[in-house]
């Protein structure tokens, strides 16, 4: 098992190497972790695999979306841990000790920006940049009491980042504050990138009883009510919207397809070169997308591009969609694996909706189940990141009066 640098097992063990970074500017005195699939110049990209790392050369380029933010001031202070290729939710890499959840002892931090997440909430690290293919920005946001943003497919450039599903994968951060959160925000976008940022007029709020019901049991289900009425009282009214024409269970198989079989065709090569490199249940989850041939990948992309015009056309251009981020609080550091992979799945059916839309979709800190952080998000139309942040700022200043 590979060594870690830090209590809460967050920043992997790399040789030091100098990252320069801008003297001043908006993100000055702030300190940056970098999940360990993003380039930075002078330092190995491991993806969470060992062999993988040992095989690895020192970049030569650090990756554009890091580099916006050590150009605005902050100051890199490491390499974060990733779960195994960055395909996992729970942020359990076999091949590391795992991160701690500082937010609620004893539980998972969540993957695959487990390190992230976990320097983010223990407050090693002021910002750090994650990733977000299935739900490794949100879920960890919402397990570790953390602000998280799913950014809009293709805002943020992806290059020097390991691919896993090109069309779902996304560049996010994490942060503890608002305050820093939209800073960081406006140093990743450019403002012809976010037409509808400046806007913090009321949203057509709506919510779909199909989520609402995806959330555990009782205990859920009331804080679950509790953080919409915060919604409520923060920005008016929430809608229950009519039902999605497709099911639950066929968007969330939509998506495993294609996440899977672009994930296959992504890092297949590599996985079929290395027998035995991976942990067994991520080395599962690729052969399934050996398993999808051309025309489930074609059927399920035009599922996609219908789901993507429906929900569109659901929002319109002032609609927020408010749903749980995931169904509850992180599961238990020792619950056993198949309980873990039917929350994975259970997780999936709420998580799904941003990634095959590739709208983006905020988490936030704003509930709690047995002691632990419960997140709720909101999804806006394409290109709202910044309006989504602003919102959210609203939502987390009533929370604190509530």
């Amino acid at each position: 098992m590979s060594d870690m640098r830090d209590p809460l097992n967050a920043f992997l063990d790399m040789p030091q190497v100098a990252v320069s970074n801008a003297q001043s500017g908006p993100l000055s005195g702030l300190g940056l972790g970098v999940k360990d699939i993003c380039d930075v110049a002078g330092y190995p990209t491991g993806c969470g695999n060992p062999d993988r790392l040992a095989e690895a050369r020192p970049a030569t380029r650090t990756a554009p979306a890091v580099q916006l933010i050590l150009d605005a001031g902050a100051r890199f202070l490491g390499k974060t841990q990733t779960d195994e290729f960055a395909f996992s939710l729970m942020g359990q890499n076999a091949h590391f000790p795992h991160p701690v959840n500082s937010a609620a002892p004893g539980r998972v931090t969540g993957g695959s920006s487990s390190g992230s997440a976990a320097a983010v909430a223990g407050g090693l690290a002021d910002i750090a940049v994650g990733s977000d293919t299935g739900g490794s920005i949100r879920a960890p946001a919402s397990f570790c009491g953390l602000i998280g943003l799913r950014t809009t497919h293709g805002r943020i450039p992806l290059d020097g980042v390991m691919p896993l599903a090109p069309s779902l994968d996304t560049v996010g951060w994490f942060a503890r504050d608002i305050d820093v959160y939209e800073t960081a925000a406006e140093v990743m976008f450019a403002p012809s990138t976010c037409s509808q940022g400046d806007d913090t007029s009321a949203p057509r709020l709506l919510r779909l009883a199909a989520l609402d019901e995806l959330v555990f049991g009782p205990a859920e289900a009331a804080e679950y009510r509790r953080m919409l009425g915060t919604v409520t009282a923060a920005l008016g009214d929430v809608e229950t919207a009519s039902p999605l024409d497709r099911s639950g269970d066929d968007l969330y198989w939509c998506f495993r397809r294609i996440q899977a079989r672009e994930a296959w065709d992504s890092q297949g090569k590599w996985i079929e070169a290395h027998p035995g490199s991976l942990d067994r249940s991520t080395e599962d989850r690729f052969r399934f997308g050996e398993t999808v041939d051309d025309a489930a990948l074609a059927e399920a992309r035009d599922f996609r591009a219908g789901f993507r015009h429906e929900l569109a056309t659901l929002l319109g251009d002032d609609g927020c969609l408010v749903l749980p981020t995931v169904p509850g609080a992180a599961p238990l550091a020792a619950t056993p694996a198949d309980e873990l992979l039917a929350y994975r799945e259970r997780a999936l059916r709420l998580l799904c909706l941003s990634g095959l839309s590739g709208f983006p979709q905020i988490t936030l800190p704003i509930g709690t189940v047995d002691g632990a952080p419960f997140g709720l998000s909101l999804i806006g139309p394409a290109g709202t990141d910044l309006r989504l942040i602003a919102l959210g700022r609203r939502i987390l200043q009533t929370a604190a009066k509530r």
